[in-house]
């Protein structure tokens, strides 16, 4: 624990001294915000106190010490009618010390086949510049991702506490024309009451640091006039940016009756970059409500649903989002789907689909 802390004290002082040369980015990490797993989307993403199984190394790092086996998980989500592709991939397993519980988790979230024109015009084509003749052999693909790694670990302190961190490294690309670099560390804890369990964690706890650089090469095209020349415009320059910690804290109630089991959850996301974007708003702080539910027959079928997007918009008032989902469980496979995005704000850019696919490696007997 000592080793840990000081890693975070050095880490935190690294911080600093970088974010003193960089920009603040508002809405940095958002790509991240899709979460992890079909099952947390159904019960609007109130994961934090309930987060028990691999996708805790997303939700809350805490939740891995749970784990008494191996397990696998990989889901696929689409966005804005299909435009935006997200991948998501993880694993985690106990060590065989019982000295806690590693996880390592994928992220990708991207549009593809984006057309890259600028080869294709011609600056002295005409009085104003026009397409070259045979344009489209002049036009290339490019893919405009976001990607990210977490390794985790967790374990527990007590039959009440756990507690657990996240080492996280982030790469955005546009194409072949910028790129960027960032690095920080999550941490989170839960406790089991008698009534109820809670769940805290802290995303970005050292502040994120994003270090772009941008391919000059690649603006100007190989068609030998400049991206000033041809568009009127300076070739952007790379900034660094930096990543303000953010708190999730929840709660949730597991109660079972004859055949079924009943959970409850609550989550308060905390954001503090000053976005004035959601219902709750203190200062520079933004607060997202998540509330959800699930109910399970013979732990083998489960319906769930949630709220999220609570949002005021000046024109249309007070609006929130449900979401659906469903789960399946075949011997030790658990096939989750969650649908989002149908009604409220976010509906105006489209359904999201969420599956997945968990599996548990089960224990020799």
């Amino acid at each position: 624990m000592k080793r840990i802390l000081s890693a975070l004290f050095i880490i935190s002082l690294l911080s600093i001294s970088a974010r003193a040369q960089s920009a603040l980015a508002k809405y940095g990490n958002d790509f991240l915000s899709t979460g992890a797993g079909a099952r947390a989307l159904g019960m609007g993403g109130t994961h934090s106190a309930l987060a028990n199984d691999v996708t805790a190394g997303y939700w809350n790092v805490a939740g891995l010490a749970q784990l008494e086996r191996p397990e696998l998980i990989y889901m696929h989500s689409e966005r804005f009618g299909g435009i935006v592709g997200y991948d998501y991939g993880a694993a985690a397993m106990p060590l065989k010390s019982g000295n806690g519980v590693v996880g390592i988790s994928f992220f990708r979230q991207g549009v593809d086949n984006i057309a890259n024109t600028l080869n294709a015009w011609d600056n002295e084509r005409g009085q104003n510049g026009g397409p070259r003749q045979d344009a489209e052999s002049y036009i290339t693909k490019f893919s405009a991702a976001d990607a990210a790694i977490f390794l985790s670990y967790a374990k527990k302190y007590s039959d009440r506490l756990s507690y657990g961190a996240s080492a996280k490294i982030i790469n955005q690309r546009l194409g072949p024309f910028a790129n960027a670099w960032g690095y920080s560390i999550d941490v989170g804890a839960q406790y089991k009451t008698d009534i109820v369990d809670l769940g805290v964690s802290i995303q970005d706890v050292t502040t994120m640091q994003k270090m772009w650089t941008v391919n000059e090469e690649e603006f100007n095209g190989s068609n030998g006039q400049s991206f000033q020349e041809t568009f009127g415009d300076s070739i952007p320059s790379g900034q660094n940016e930096y990543v303000l910690p953010s708190v999730r804290l929840g709660a949730s109630k597991t109660f079972s009756v004859t055949d079924f089991d009943f959970v409850a959850a609550a989550d308060l996301n905390l954001l503090f970059e000053n976005r004035r974007a959601y219902y709750m708003n203190i200062g520079s702080m933004s607060i997202e409500p998540h509330i959800g539910g699930e109910v399970t027959y013979k732990n083998r079928i489960s319906a769930r649903a949630g709220l999220t997007d609570f949002i005021t918009d000046p024109e249309s008032g007070f609006s929130v989002s449900p979401t659906l989902g469903l789960g399946f469980r075949v011997a030790t496979f658990y096939i989750d789907y969650g649908f989002a995005s149908f009604a409220g704000t976010s509906s105006n850019l489209g359904y999201t689909h969420r599956i997945s696919l968990k599996f548990n490696l089960k224990e020799k007997e």
